[in-house]
Formats: C-alpha cells, sequence, structure tokens
C-alpha cells in the first residue's frame, strides 16, 4: 500500500492512447461543464475531452449531460437507434424465466420513492430489453447481474438507448462475462491478486495464506458494482469512469478497495470465511473519488499486459482485451449530434421521395401493361412468338441429338 500512497493524488484526469488515464488539476465546475459542451459540437467529436471528463472528479455531473455523453464514449449514433422490443421477444427464448426472476428481485436497485407502478413499467422495460439484446446477438449468453448493468442505463437514459448501449457494452466491455461458461470471467478476476502483490506483498501473502480467493468480488465486478452500493449517484459516478476506461478497470478499482481496507483484514483472524465475509460486504461510506483516482495510477503503474505476464495470465484470450484498442480507435471518428440530426433528416427526406416515386411507379404499371396487351400491341405479340418459336426449335433440337445418341436418353429427359 505505501507505494499506492506515495504517487501524488490530482483531481483530473488524461486519456491516454492505451486506455488510460493521466490525472490533471481540476478545472471547477463551470469550466467543466464548457468543455463538455465544445467537445460534444466540435466535429469530430472531442471523444478525448469527453473521456477526460468522465474520469474526471465528479465525472459527467448530471444525468443530462449523461444521455449526451455516454452514446458517444460507445460510438452510438443516437438518431439511428433499435426499435422498441416487439411482442415476439419473449416467444421461445431461452432465458426469459430466468430473465423475469431476476428483474422482478431488482425492487432495491429503483430511486426510493418511486411508485409501484412506473416500477412495473420498467421492469417490464428491462425484460425486453434484456432479451432483444440477447435474440440480437445469439452467442451472448445471459448471466445473473447482467440486469444490473440493464437497470443502471435505463434509469438513466431510457429503453431505446439502453438497448443500443447495453447491446455494445454486451459484445466489448462486458463480453468475457457473457460466454457459456465463467473461464473468461475467472481469467478476469485472476488479475486481482497480482495488482495487490505489486502494492502490498503482507497483504497479497496474508490472503493467500486465508485461501480467501478473489470469488468476493465476482459481484462487483460483473454489474459494475451496482449491485452492492446502495446510493445510485455512486453507482452512475463509476458508470462515468468504466465508460471511459479499459474493460479491466473494474478489477483495478476491486483493488484499490481492498487496500484501502487493509488494515481491517489485517486485523480479521486469517480465515477463508472471516476474510470473505468482510471483504464482501462494500461500505457504503468509501471515498469513491480517491478510490477511482487510485485505480488510474495502478492502470498506469501495472498495465494488463505487465500483470499478464508476471502472473503468466496470457493463455486464455479475452476478448474484451482484445477488442479494445479497435473499439477505442472506431470511437473518434464520429459527427456531432446537430450534424446526425441534419444527415439523418436528409435521408429520410430522400427516402421518402423514393418510396413516393416507387410506389407512384408500381399504381401505373398495371395500367400500362393493361393498355400494351388491350391495344394489341403489334411489337409485342411479335416478341412473344418470336421467343416461342426459338424455345420450341431448342427443344426440338435437343430431343433429336438425344434421339440420334440413343433412345434411351430420351426418355430420361421426359
Amino acid at each position: 500500500m505505501n507505494r499506492l500512497k506515495k504517487k501524488k493524488q490530482n483531481a483530473g484526469v488524461e486519456v491516454n492512447g492505451n486506455g488510460s488515464v493521466t490525472r490533471e488539476p481540476d478545472c471547477g465546475r463551470k469550466q467543466k461543464l464548457a468543455e463538455i459542451h465544445q467537445a460534444l459540437i466540435n466535429d469530430p467529436v472531442d471523444i478525448e475531452t469527453l473521456r477526460r471528463a468522465a474520469g474526471s472528479k465528479g465525472g459527467l455531473l448530471t444525468d443530462e449531460l449523461r444521455r449526451k455523453v455516454w452514446p458517444k464514449l460507445l460510438n452510438i449514433n443516437v438518431y439511428d437507434l433499435p426499435h422498441k422490443p416487439g411482442r415476439d421477444v419473449r416467444e421461445n427464448h431461452k432465458d426469459f424465466n430466468q430473465v423475469v426472476l431476476d428483474v422482478r428481485r431488482s425492487m432495491k436497485r429503483f430511486p426510493k420513492g418511486m411508485r409501484a407502478s412506473e416500477r412495473a413499467v420498467l421492469q417490464e422495460q428491462m425484460i425486453d430489453i434484456i432479451l432483444e439484446v440477447l435474440k440480437h446477438t445469439p452467442q451472448l449468453h445471459y448471466y445473473q447481474g447482467y440486469h444490473d448493468v440493464a437497470v443502471t442505463l435505463l434509469l438513466v437514459v431510457g429503453e431505446r438507448m439502453t438497448i443500443a448501449m447495453l447491446d455494445t457494452l454486451s459484445n466489448h466491455h462486458l463480453r468475457d462475462f457473457m460466454d457459456p461458461t465463467m473461464d473468461s470471467t475467472k481469467h478476469i478476476l485472476n488479475y486481482l491478486m497480482p495488482i495487490l502483490e505489486q502494492v502490498d506483498t503482507e497483504l497479497h501473502d496474508f490472503m493467500i495464506r486465508a485461501e480467501v480467493g478473489t470469488i468476493f468480488a465476482l459481484s462487483w465486478l460483473i454489474t459494475w458494482y451496482g449491485h452492492v452500493l446502495s446510493d445510485f449517484k455512486h453507482t452512475m459516478r463509476l458508470y462515468d469512469f468504466f465508460l471511459a476506461s479499459h474493460p479491466l478497470m473494474p478489477i483495478y478499482l476491486a483493488a484499490t478497495i481492498v487496500l484501502h481496507r487493509e488494515k481491517e483484514v489485517k486485523k480479521t483472524e486469517c480465515d477463508m470465511a472471516m476474510v470473505h465475509h468482510l471483504l464482501s460486504r462494500i461500505p457504503q461510506d468509501l471515498p469513491y473519488e480517491l478510490l477511482i483516482g487510485q485505480a488510474q495510477d495502478l492502470f498506469d503503474q501495472y498495465p494488463p499486459s505487465l500483470l499478464a505476464k508476471r502472473a503468466a495470465l496470457q493463455p486464455r484470450k479475452s476478448l474484451s482485451i482484445s477488442t479494445f484498442q479497435a473499439f477505442q480507435l472506431a470511437t473518434l471518428h464520429q459527427r456531432p449530434d446537430s450534424v446526425l440530426k441534419r444527415l439523418t433528416k436528409a435521408q429520410d427526406s430522400s427516402t421518402s421521395r423514393q418510396a413516393s416515386r416507387y410506389s407512384g411507379l408500381e399504381a401505373a404499371l398495371p395500367q400500362e401493361r393493361g393498355q400494351l396487351w388491350g391495344k394489341g400491341n403489334r411489337m409485342v405479340k411479335m416478341a412473344v412468338w418470336g421467343l416461342s418459336a426459338t424455345l420450341g426449335a431448342a427443344v426440338f433440337a435437343v430431343a433429336q441429338t438425344a434421339m440420334d445418341w440413343g433412345p434411351e436418353a430420351l426418355l430420361q429427359l421426359f
């Protein structure tokens, strides 16, 4: 832990090319709002500034800004969103019963004081959203905790945007959790102990002796902490950070939480059950801004590539890690929403004109065809007679050749 404490802590961050974020001085709320607004209207959108804002102190500040910035962080066109799921999305889906059970049990994830009728509507939307994403990409496998990610997005950005965001996250940041087995998830969890070993050998060795493993952090990782935090503002703050960061950032945050509680851990009896019980319960008063800063410091000091070499984690390929660089580069060429709106409107107008011409042509064709045949168009009739004569001659030639070659061949043809 000493090595972590020695590193100077600042308030802001700056995103590097490898997906990490470097700290920079806090610029103040008003200046930050102005920078985010300017980044959104730049053409192309200034994604680096948006990532920096999402990772710096206070995150994206408001839900209104999150609705604008979160889609950009995932390269989503807000004017080209999926349609709301139809009724057939629930038909014959293998995960339907489990999804319904998990969503019904998610009452604590909704804001206190929300009317039961409003919550019921959102829960029905959650079910459809999850099934729609799974149906769209059949190789994705549902896991318990996936609904915790869905509800966080839904409460901030609404139904259609949640479908788009959840689909993108499922194919990138959350992809390793959506395999048919837990092997890839365990692989991600295996990065935790090597991080602890680099920072606090004594704490690492204590946990090894206790044989506590890393399963205590499973729900943190696969729900992006949504399942274990009671205050929704803390959950949103972490989502700002994770959406702007490398897919392994949640495991670096897990390491900072364990390191933050090192004194508690070391005072606990060196027993698997006792240590697991302590660590699996996250205190609700954690200094999240400090921990976010420390998690980024750890990522910079001990990137995944370094940990993989030291901890022999290379054999299993992580889809989340291997596709991240290409995904991050793809976000750098987005047009601002004002341009996307104009382009979408122009495209819709063009499509409408084409559809109008096509339907007009369709309406005219039957009448024209009737006129042609009704007037006994001589040229059309002659063309048909000529084609029929040509085909008849061709059939006769084939039959004659078959007769010359052998009568049995003719019988096979007919």
